[in-house]
């Protein structure tokens, strides 16, 4: 019956509970076990072991049974379930109790039956022989167990890299290892009893002595008794009795069963499974004889005894005494003991029943031992590679099992079968890759006025790298953590919004194209093409994992989690234009004619330019060589006999300068802030000053002050300007495409619109500021993009429009008044009697050196200006391109520079004196 309310403990796992309230009791099977009832067997007709009953009861598994924290291993204690606490897997138990009671009677009836008859007598003598079960050996329970257990952990045992349980990748191998018993058995040996009885009649013959006396005449008439012997012979039969017992063994069952193979299944097998056969493993050995035998004597029947009885009698013959006791000795001499042997059973090479021939009683067989567990190495499989088909997945259940199969010589039992292996540990698949990719910051070459520090600065026309490391912190399981996990990609790749090139330009990548990196390779650069807008982008990185089934989900920085099995990351860029290449072109003063013409009065070009340095934008060689390199002073001049000349105030300076970017809309300019310094012929003395100047309406006019209102104004196809066609033409071409709309230019087709741009608009004066500031608007600049080279998909004018020249000019005052910075020459004036150009106020014998501050202006914002040229926080494109912070003049005296001085203008001279010497002449 089924008991409700009993507590129920299973110590083994350390758990407790009660009867679940569902529990119905459904069938009890007595004297069978659970295999015999599996295998269909029912126990009829045979004898039944009443150490063994199965039990059937159903039960309805709901919520309300025990609930436990699933084990990683059958060694760890059971912990109740809370759920506070959750996890992915739990165990629910269910309990039941129930009691019952057997009660048994066995009868034994005897193989022969000794049959009476009444008043009858038995002609024939009798002999057989009975027997019966005595006692039984056999094995216990215990000898069909294989206790088995199984292990799947990483490769290699005892130094395993990985938990499976928290997470091994693909790529990497497993081991299965099996433990059980070296061999099962089952046997039963059967004692038997046997009782020979032999019935047979005894003859004993006898001599019968008497003496009766005689009369005989005694001589005297009377007669007088004499001695008269008489002897006779008799024989009597006497039934006998004999009883010979004996007892011997035979083997009714025996099975041993050897380890054949074990199975392991789990998701991370190759095909979910493996087959381990055993290694250095011996089987047990079994030899098995069928040789009990019974040898009992068939009974001498009946007989006479060879023996004579003498029965002496006295005056009368004498019966014949009794002699059943001599008969039964005699009987029992004639009938020998019965020979019996067992069979014959060697396990192991011991003899555990001896087949030896035995007098009455043979040895009693003594039991098989039960099987010992086998060496750790015999099922033992390691080097399971996890294939890289199988996704993550976490704490995939794990099955087993072992088969033993049966000896040859085993006798009267089942064949061998397959045990399954409980609690085998879980596997977690996690394929592991990182992201922790970065990219350069050319922070050189960022010449922005406001640099974004929380983006990395990629510089057109430039090459950038980008790092795309496999090493990093992962989970911190065993095996994974911070390391490098290259092992595991499929794959690394790099995502660009914008358009960019391989470093050595051969390939092509457009914008939006996830380009594959080699996993090996840490670092990868590529080349920025010029006609990329600038602003702001975000380059995406990610590492896909050789298991990935495909491209989504993803994680930043790393898998953490095993759903996904690709990692990304994300760097923030800016993509930064260029400001750079400033030259002097051309200088006005008549003296400077050759220096820069092929002859006087002619507008070819020499070719000569005076640049910053002798380094380009990037800070390579130029080409140029001294005294082509700036500031103007005495011995820039490359003629023989110039070699002392200086540019004299109120001439021009012709220059002009590149930007590279998004400088082509109608509102970017260009904004020059002069600055001034004098500086003793000798170079010892420096100062800043200001510049004053006189003209028609006023006297003594402050540069940079209200009063200065002076305007500069530059034709760009000036004949002495030099701009080629070519530049014109892009540049026409691009504004008649982009500046104007359908509307506008209605009626007015390219080739027109293109030869009024060179022949009418670029011949306008454009006006670009005063004395104090410069601002080069885009009137003054043309396009001058690459012209080869250039992807299909790119629009080939915006690549034109990429690369900007602006063209300017400048010129000091004609004849300018210079004074230290800051004084106050009015006051100086009342307090002086007045200034003449005489008074020592102003400074005399030295040079005026002009500075430039050069900066970018993008959609007309002046007063946050894009580029600089010098004064960016973090580089000096001036320093870049060779700028020699102190020179020497032709009469050797040195300098020290200003970044952005660029010519030394002769305070003393002025282009009026050019003219007074014509007039004088």
């Amino acid at each position: 019956m089924i008991l409700r309310d009993t507590f129920v403990e299973n110590t083994a796992l350390g758990i407790e509970g009660y009867t679940h309230g569902s529990t119905k009791l459904q069938k009890i099977l007595v004297g069978l076990t659970s295999d015999q009832v599996t295998k269909g067997q029912t126990g009829n007709g045979g004898t039944r072991n009443l150490d063994y009953a199965t039990l059937q009861f159903t039960q309805e598994h709901d919520k309300r049974g025990i609930k436990y924290y699933l084990r990683a291993n059958s060694n760890e204690p059971m912990e109740l379930y809370q759920e506070s606490k959750p996890k992915p897997q739990a165990m629910m138990f269910y309990y039941a109790a129930y009691s019952f009671s057997i009660t048994s009677y066995t009868y034994q009836y005897p193989d022969k039956y000794r049959v009476f008859i009444k008043n009858g007598s038995q002609e024939e003598p009798l002999s057989f022989c009975n027997v019966r079960p005595g006692r039984t050996i056999e094995g216990d329970a215990d000898g069909m167990k294989p206790s088995p257990s199984a292990m799947i952990k990483a490769d290699q045992r005892d130094r395993e890299i990985f938990d499976v349980l928290q997470g091994i990748p693909t790529s990497e191998s497993l081991y299965g290892n099996v433990l059980a018993k070296d061999y099962l058995n089952q046997f039963k040996f059967q004692e038997h009893v046997g009782t020979c009885i032999y019935e047979q009649e005894v003859t004993i013959n006898y001599l019968l002595s008497w003496d009766p006396g005689k009369e005989v005449p005694d001589g005297e008439d009377g007669t007088k008794t004499v001695p008269d012997p008489q002897t006779d012979t008799d024989s009597k039969s006497f039934p006998t009795h004999i009883e010979r017992r004996y007892t011997y063994w035979t083997v009714e069952e025996l099975g041993v069963y050897k380890v054949d193979s074990a199975e392991l299944k789990n998701y991370a097998f190759q095909g979910e499974i493996i087959t381990i056969h055993p290694k250095g493993y011996t089987p047990p050995t079994l030899t098995f004889e069928q040789k009990w035998k019974v040898d009992a004597d068939k009974g001498p029947g009946n007989f006479t005894a060879s023996d004579v009885v003498p029965v002496p009698g006295g005056e009368t013959r004498p019966e014949p005494t009794d002699q059943k006791d001599l008969a039964n000795q005699r009987a029992e001499e004639k009938i020998p003991q019965v020979k019996v042997n067992n069979d014959k059973v060697v396990f192991k090479g011991v003899t555990q029943m001896s087949d030896a021939v035995s007098i009455e009683n043979t040895p009693v067989p003594t039991k098989l031992p039960n099987g010992t567990p086998i060496s750790r190495d015999v099922l033992y499989s390691p080097d399971h590679i996890i294939p890289k088909t199988k996704i993550n997945r976490y704490a995939e259940g794990s099955r087993g099992s072992i088969t033993y199969t049966e000896l040859d010589d085993n006798h009267n039992s089942d064949p061998g079968d397959t045990y399954p292996i409980p609690n085998i540990n879980p596997v977690t698949v996690h394929t592991p890759v990182v992201n922790y990719s970065s990219t350069s910051d050319d922070a050189a070459h960022n010449q922005k006025t406001a640099p974004n520090y929380s983006r990395q600065a990629f510089i057109l026309d430039r090459p950038f790298t980008i790092t795309m490391p496999t090493s990093g912190q992962h989970q911190n399981y065993p095996g994974y953590g911070n390391r490098d996990y290259a092992k595991y990609y499929r794959s690394k790749e790099v995502y660009f919004p914008f358009d960019t090139y391989a470093a050595d330009r051969s390939t092509f990548y457009p914008k939006g194209t996830w380009i594959n990196i080699p996993v090996g390779q840490l670092t990868t650069e590529f080349f920025l093409p010029v006609w990329v807008d600038e602003g702001d982008y975000t380059v995406t990185f990610r590492n896909t994992a050789e298991n990935a089934p495909g491209i989504q989900p993803t994680q930043q920085d790393a898998n953490f989690d095993l759903i996904n099995h690709v990692a990304s990351d994300t760097v923030d860029v800016e993509v930064i234009g260029r400001l750079y290449d400033f030259q002097i072109t051309d200088i006005a003063d008549y003296n400077w004619e050759l220096a820069f013409r092929k002859e006087e009065g002619s507008a070819v070009h020499t070719g000569n330019t005076y640049w910053t340095g002798l380094q380009n934008i990037d800070g390579a060689t130029r080409g140029n060589s001294a005294p082509f390199t700036l500031p103007i002073l005495p011995g820039s001049h490359p003629l023989p006999g110039y070699k002392n000349i200086t540019v004299k105030t109120g001439y021009h300076i012709k220059f002009d300068l590149k930007t590279k970017g998004n400088m082509f809309g109608k509102t970017d300019g260009i904004r020059l802030t002069p600055s001034f310094t004098f500086v003793s012929r000798d170079g010892q003395t420096k100062t800043p000053v200001d510049l004053y100047y006189n003209n028609d309406h006023r006297s003594f006019i402050k540069v940079g002050s209200p009063e200065d209102t002076e305007e500069r104004f530059v034709i760009l196809n000036d004949r002495l300007r030099n701009v080629p066609e070519e530049e014109l033409i892009d540049t026409a071409r691009y504004k008649y495409n982009h500046y104007y709309t359908f509307a506008e230019m209605s009626g007015i087709n390219r080739d027109v619109f293109v030869l009024d741009y060179i022949n009418r608009f670029t011949k306008q004066k454009t006006p670009v500021g005063g004395f104090d500031l410069l601002l080069l608007p885009e009137q003054i600049r043309t396009f001058i993009g690459p012209k080869s080279n250039i992807p299909n998909s790119v629009d080939y004018p915006r690549v034109n429009a990429a690369v900007q020249k602006w063209y300017g000019q400048y010129s000091l005052p004609g004849d300018p008044y210079v004074v230290e910075k800051g004084t106050n020459i009015a006051e100086y004036g009342r307090t002086h009697g007045g200034l003449t150009r005489r008074s020592p106020i102003f400074l005399r014998d030295g040079y005026i050196i002009l500075n430039f501050n050069i900066e970018s202006i993008q959609n007309g914002n002046l007063k946050e200006p894009h580029l600089q040229y010098i004064h960016a926080p973090l580089m000096n494109q001036w320093n870049l391109e060779g700028f020699k912070r102190t020179v020497q003049d032709s009469w050797r005296n040195n300098f020290t520079l200003r970044d952005g001085d660029i010519v030394f203008y002769n305070a003393d001279k002025s282009y009026k004196d050019d003219f007074e010497a014509q007039v004088n002449r």
